[in-house]
């Protein structure tokens, strides 16, 4: 008896992506080969997304970028080049990390698919990074602290790792299809635009000063109390005017430091 394909295939499924796309990075940094920038690449393309960014990228003395991107060249071409993921991110009102170590201190951590749903109605007036780190040890702490999201992809125990590209390709992926299933209502819905990264730090520097100064903090190691403040200050997602707010509520504090100080 024969029997047909479980799955029918009637040709090539194609969709238009939608325009909110753009206000989407992917963000690559210290990228040990050029070609999983050039795979990476790919992958945006497949998925509807153009902006591509890239923190002390390695050199490309082969074409290895070009030649993996197969068709994608022209993201490569145009790509930001940084520095610093500080610097890269700066302008950004939504930054999100991707890991696969789930730290004790890390509250923030969702599926790609979750965080999707909640950053595409985000787009219509804020920027967002998607950042990933070095092939073998992902992002540092530091890298990690610029982060307000973070994503960890499930997937085996057995083999929990995944290549650059494919877990760039589902990140890719989770946010083309949100992006469809919101259509066109974000129009009809106010969003809030949220602080840059840029506004936020300085904010968490002076927040660490001025905790150091009353002795909240440890002076040697302030880190611990500082990624949990940044994980909680993260979930409220403030705009310029709640960071304003908050500025203003340290530098009085610093005022009355100051005039207990003085005789």
């Amino acid at each position: 008896m024969r029997h047909g394909p479980l799955f029918r295939y009637n040709g090539p499924i194609a969709m238009r992506p939608s325009p909110l796309l753009d206000q989407i990075s992917i963000v690559l940094v210290r990228t040990k080969t050029p070609g999983n920038i050039g795979a990476v690449a790919r992958c945006m393309m497949n998925m509807g997304l153009s902006r591509l960014v890239l923190v002390r990228p390695p050199a490309d003395r082969d074409g290895d970028a070009v030649r993996l991107a197969a068709g994608a060249a022209d993201i490569i071409a145009k790509a930001e080049r940084h520095a610093t993921l500080r610097e890269a991110v700066a302008g950004y009102e939504l930054v999100i990390g991707t890991t696969r170590h789930r730290g004790k201190l890390r509250k923030n951590i969702h599926t790609p698919r979750l965080l999707a749903d909640q950053v595409v109605p985000l787009l219509a007036e804020n920027r967002v990074a998607v950042v990933f780190g070095r092939e073998v040890n992902g992002l540092s702490r530091a890298d990690l602290a610029l982060c307000r999201e973070l994503i960890a992809i499930p997937s085996s125990d057995a083999f929990p790792s995944l290549n650059l590209s494919h877990a760039v390709a589902i990140v890719a992926y989770e946010l083309f299809i949100a992006s469809r299933a919101f259509g066109d209502a974000s129009r009809e819905r106010p969003v809030r635009r949220l602080a840059t990264a840029r506004d936020q730090e300085h904010f968490y520097e002076h927040l660490q000063s001025t905790l150091q100064d009353i002795g909240f903090l440890d002076q040697k190691q302030p880190e611990r109390m500082m990624a949990t403040l940044r994980s909680l200050f993260s979930r409220a997602q403030p705009d310029n005017r709640d960071i304003n707010i908050l500025r203003g509520i340290l530098t009085s504090i610093g005022r009355t430091i100051i005039s207990k100080k003085t005789p």
